[in-house]
């Protein structure tokens, strides 16, 4: 219910609320607040007291004040040395704003007083016993409200009156306090404020077990302190040596009894001292334990005993591997070189190669060759140079670098120690890991190779490091200058062939519990898989795709269908599905405008088709598919070629003034970059204006330059092997790239016509086909 309205100056107040019935001190400081206390008591003495929504405010408006408010009176009014005045307020009734009159000067507002709702009397007199006894247990786990208040409070007889004392004594939020403010129906007043009561109390006696917790953990800490502090003094007295003492003891017979060397064990002993006279509490008595631990499990002078014997490593890398001969040829006069120096140091070997042609499987026989323990790290991914040299002992859990750990797993000064992936480590601002590296391996420097965490100096000179990288490009200059680099650069058919039937397939049947008759694989039938299974310049996908075979056939063994799994070139399909690359990709019919490029990825050689479309237009040239720098350089370049020999090619001279020009790299997901599609485009590109075609079976590499010159390119090899697998017949290189062809396997030399050429004119004579057809 509501009164007869009245204006009043209102009094926001920040961060507390005043109820009927309530007796408060507040201090009042700004200028409107000053002012509409003035006005109260130049009248009635008579203010409205509302909350701010936000405390922040200091200058709060009409959108920022509550409506429902308490009428007060202002009892007494003190100026304080500050200019702020101290007020003494009482609460009288409930009230809602229904206008804004003035925010000028000071807040005058209009108000509707409101009245309690009340209810049954008994329903209410049995809420206000349950919520004088929420009170009473409140007070009893409260230490803010004493036990006087509950007696004042127990004599109100009031149901509304005692609603609001009892919120006025309790530490509640003030956007709670604030939907109590405005519950006119005390019914429903008293039972939110009981709900409110029973949260307060369950908060406080979690935080009440919470601080007896900490206090029992205290005393329970002094009391440990305290009695192992007696022990110590016992054993003392007894001469015993346990507890710390004992530790420290022991590890000093550990140091005496390790073969570190002196000035190792020296570091070591000083450390130790330290140890004892740290607190055992002390988190830095946990460091100086683990640093001792690891200088005592690093190999200081454990070392195998070296068995090179060329024919022995021949048979292991012949046994391990089939074909790689160039590669093997070079590991053996490595080895070589090595038994007659006596000691393994020389150049660091890198072996660089497409992902599954066995670089880490030929790291592993290297090491099993020579009788040397093999340990492997990988650097993919190593963005932080601490990685490599460790952290600083300051800091906590703090570590050895990679380098340091991986010798810890060796045992022994002398293993053979593989650097993976060398070429996909990243700097960023926590470093260079490649610098750290290069200290590494220095066959100059690594003898006093630097820790940060173990800062003493550590010997690496005696340990064979070989690195892995699948592309050279992206291996640092300096780390690259320290490394002899070894491609391995694919397999061919007839090589994966033996090597799935003497390695892969045999390794598959034990895995996965067959015996060697339980499955048949026909040489028909695995040379389908490896043809439209798998297109990879390693065997890695092969060895899946057996494995595959091997489940199947196990499953229908275990079933009881069969007691033997023949595979036939026919039945190949029911077991792997369908084929998941067309063998021989190239096109089925000569074609205008779309040339067979050869291109070399990480992931070893590949064919790139390169298509060339025209249309009327106003000369624009578009390249597609995600192309990188080096690639649109090499369109341009073509492209200007063209315009320059425009007449001679019999295109007309005005062709880019007519025509727009769309230049697209199908399989756009993939990216495309490196010196080796100028010829190609320009190919395609003469070919979409002249309208002759390009032959089906040409693939082509090589750059072009302004004046039509075609230059060398690199990974001939793995862009050879791509050829052949996709079918084409004829190659055309550049003429500096004769020297290389010697590297290609003979099968596929004997397999593919290579055509040597210097300039584009040599490229289109053998590319394209004298008859012209209406171009696109």
């Amino acid at each position: 219910m509501t009164k007869e309205s009245i204006q009043l100056p209102l009094l926001p107040l920040r961060g507390l609320l005043v109820f009927p019935s309530m007796v408060l001190h507040l201090d009042v400081g700004r200028d409107k607040s000053v002012a509409a206390l003035e006005k109260a008591m130049m009248g009635d003495q008579t203010i409205f007291l509302a909350a701010q929504k936000q405390v922040s405010l200091d200058n709060p408006e009409e959108k920022d004040i509550y409506r429902i408010g308490t009428l007060a009176y202002v009892k007494q009014m003190l100026k304080l040395p500050n200019g702020t005045i101290r007020v003494l307020v009482e609460g009288l009734r409930r009230g809602e704003i229904s206008r804004f009159i003035d925010e000028n000067e000071e807040f005058t507002v209009e108000i509707d007083e409101l009245e309690d709702e009340h209810g049954e009397q008994n329903e209410e007199e049995a809420l206000m016993r349950s919520l004088l006894k929420q009170f009473e247990q409140y007070i009893n786990v409260s230490q803010k409200v004493t036990k006087e208040t509950l007696a004042t409070v127990s004599d109100i007889d009031e149901p509304g009156r005692l609603a609001d004392i009892v919120t006025s004594h309790l530490s509640l939020k003030i956007k709670d306090k604030q939907d109590l403010l405005e519950m006119v129906n005390v019914r429903e007043r008293i039972q939110h404020l009981i709900q409110l009561i029973s949260n307060e109390k369950k908060v406080l006696d979690l935080e009440k077990k919470i601080g007896q917790r900490v206090k029992n953990s205290m005393e329970k800490t002094q009391k440990e302190y305290y009695l192992r502090e007696q022990l110590k003094a016992i054993q003392k007295e007894l001469g015993e040596k346990e507890g710390k003492s004992g530790e420290a003891e022991q590890l000093r017979e550990q140091v005496g009894n390790s073969d570190m060397p002196e000035r190792i064990a020296e570091v070591a002993m000083k450390e130790l001292d330290r140890f004892e006279k740290v607190p055992q509490s002390s988190a830095e008595s946990s460091v100086i334990r683990n640093y001792i631990e690891w200088l005592l499990a690093l190999p200081w002078t454990e070392k195998t005993e070296d068995t090179i014997e060329i024919d022995y490593a021949e048979d292991i890398l012949d046994e391990d591997h089939y074909g790689l001969d160039k590669v093997k040829e070079r590991i053996l006069e490595y080895l070589a070189v090595q038994k007659l120096t006596q000691s393994i140091r020389g150049p660091i070997l890198c072996l660089v190669g497409p992902p599954g042609v066995g670089k880490t499987s030929l790291a592993k026989s290297i090491a099993r060759s020579i009788n040397r323990n093999f340990v492997r790290i990988s650097l993919g991914g190593v963005r932080d140079e601490a990685e490599i040299r460790g952290h600083r002992r300051t800091y906590i859990g703090a570590m050895p670098g990679r380098i340091i750990q991986g010798m810890k797993k060796a045992k022994t000064v002398n293993p053979v120690f593989l650097l993976d992936e060398v070429d996909k480590m990243v700097s960023d601002f926590r470093g260079d890991p490649s610098s750290a590296m290069l200290e590494v391996l220095d066959p100059e420097q690594n003898g006093n190779f630097s820790d940060h965490f173990i800062e003493e100096t550590y010997d690496l000179s005696n340990v064979l490091f070989i690195t892995t990288a699948n592309y050279v490009n992206n291996i640092p200059g300096p780390l690259l200058d320290r490394m002899e680099l070894i491609t391995i650069a694919g397999y061919t058919e007839v090589e994966k062939l033996h090597i799935a039937k003497e390695h892969l397939l045999p390794k598959q049947l034990k895995e996965n519990g067959l015996k060697k008759g339980n499955l048949q694989l026909r040489n028909e039938a695995l040379l389908k898989l490896i043809r439209t299974y798998t297109r990879e310049a390693g065997v890695r996908n092969l060895e899946r795709q057996l494995a595959k075979l091997c489940r199947k056939a196990a499953k229908i063994i275990i079933s009881g269908e069969k007691k033997r799994v023949i595979v036939t070139e026919k039945s190949i399909d029911e077991y792997l599905g369908k084929p998941l690359f067309r063998y021989g990709q190239i096109e089925q019919e000569n074609q205008i405008g779309a040339a067979t490029g050869l291109a070399y990825t990480a992931a070893g050689g590949d064919t790139l088709s390169i298509e060339v479309s025209r249309y009327p237009g106003k000369g624009k040239l578009t390249l597609t598919g995600k192309l990188g720098d080096v690639m649109q350089e090499s369109a341009q370049a073509a492209f200007s070629y063209i315009r320059s020999r425009a007449e001679e090619l019999n295109i007309s001279q005005d062709f880019h003034e007519k025509n727009d020009i769309h230049i697209h790299v199908p399989e756009g997901a993939t990216p495309k970059d490196g010196p080796s599609a100028g010829i190609t485009m320009a190919t395609a590109l003469v070919s979409a204006f002249t309208g002759r075609e390009v032959k089906k079976e040409v693939g082509m590499t090589g750059e072009i330059t302004l004046r039509g010159r075609v230059l060398p390119i690199g990974g001939l090899k793995e862009k050879s092997l791509s050829a052949h697998r996709a079918g084409l017949t004829t190659i055309i290189i550049p003429a500096e790239n004769e020297k290389d062809i010697e590297d290609i396997p003979k099968s596929v030399r004997e397999d593919l016509t290579f055509i040597k050429v210097n300039h584009l004119d040599q490229v289109l004579k053998h590319a394209l086909s004298e008859e012209k057809h209406e171009s696109n």
